[in-house]
């Protein structure tokens, strides 16, 4: 049976969403669950939940990451061998083959600095990135870096390809995915430094390479897989959710003060609003992977709820079905011949 580590004390209102979407998870999708964190706040939320037949085991760690740690006291809390933090006891836990994915809803880059310091990187990747996958016109997009790498190389590009196809395929289920470069312009020899630079290799990569997409070509479903460093990816991915959030608002304020009839037609059109809203949904997803560390780590929003938390189990379920992390091994490897 898939085993699967849940970050207990991760979401902005731990530990009830974590352990009530694990024990959703546990039933839906057939999986062990292993809840790491404070053992006495997590048992009564447990003992509150239909439990019988589960495979549910709970692994105590006193401590927790914040939004309040950072800098060198973060890298000594993540790295240090006896560190008794939520993230570093369930991360142990995959790193010694007790578990099979870790899934947290906890600080980003709490997560992801822990992920690095205590299962390293998968040989031939320099640096890990982040990986959610957006909703397009044509049905989704993994766009990788969106917050990991605010500063990148070229070769760190090429690998976020790399990864980000192999993701799109195994577990997505996109054959042969276009992969993309996100720049001003889609002509080549349009973009920064950076961009210029990459453009070539992933061109030789053998990835099957779209070129330069722009952000209406990622939106608009042009590519399976877009690249890009990390601080253009999370301008990206947050200017994406300001956008969404705001259509949504408009739409429903206009509805309101619209009369009569535009309240009538609001009711009309509120089953396709809702398959829009669900559509734009971050928790439809739940998490996105860490891609390039040596294990399966996935970070979800600190406002996921228990149906967030469920999903995020159900992506990392399917990453470890899907053999994700040997693949990706096995194309970094021959990336390098």
């Amino acid at each position: 049976m898939t085993k699967i580590v849940v970050d207990a004390m991760g979401s902005d209102n731990y530990p009830v969403p974590d352990v009530i979407g694990a024990v959703m998870a546990a039933r839906e999708y057939n999986v062990g669950v292993i809840l790491v964190g404070d053992e006495a706040k997590i048992q009564p939320v447990l003992a509150a939940q239909k439990t019988d037949g589960l495979s549910i085991e709970v692994v105590h760690a006193p401590e927790m990451l914040t939004m309040e740690d950072k800098g060198m006291a973060l890298v000594l809390k993540a790295r240090r061998p006896n560190s008794k933090n939520s993230m570093a006891v369930g991360i142990d836990l995959v790193k010694n083959g007790q578990a099979d994915a870790f899934v947290t809803a906890g600080n980003t880059g709490a997560a992801a600095v822990t992920a690095y310091f205590r299962l390293g990187t998968i040989a031939g990747v320099d640096r890990p990135g982040l990986a959610p996958v957006f909703p397009t016109a044509t049905g989704s997009c993994v766009v990788i870096d969106i917050g990991a790498n605010p500063d990148c190389k070229p070769e760190n590009l090429l690998q976020f390809g790399i990864m980000g196809a192999i993701y799109a395929e195994k577990v997505r289920g996109v054959r042969n995915p276009k992969v993309g470069l996100i720049s001003n312009g889609e002509e080549p020899g349009k973009g920064n430094e950076l961009v210029k630079h990459a453009y070539p290799l992933l061109e030789k990569s053998g990835l099957n390479f779209y070129g330069n997409v722009e952000g209406k070509e990622v939106i608009g479903g042009a590519v399976d897989v877009a690249v890009c460093d990390g601080f253009t990816g999370n301008v990206l991915l947050k200017s994406s959710e300001a956008v969404a959030k705001l259509l949504v608002d408009k739409i429903k304020e206009a509805i309101k003060q619209g009369g009569p009839l535009a309240l009538l037609g609001g009711l009309l059109i509120k089953p396709a609003m809702g398959s829009v809203k669900k559509l734009m949904d971050p928790s439809e997803e739940g998490a996105a992977p860490l891609l390039g560390v040596n294990g399966l780590v996935f970070i979800g929003h600190g406002r996921s709820d228990a149906v967030a938390i469920k999903n995020a189990v159900r992506v990392a379920k399917n990453a470890v079905e899907a053999n994700v992390l040997s693949a990706i091994r096995s194309a970094i490897e021959e990336s390098l011949k």
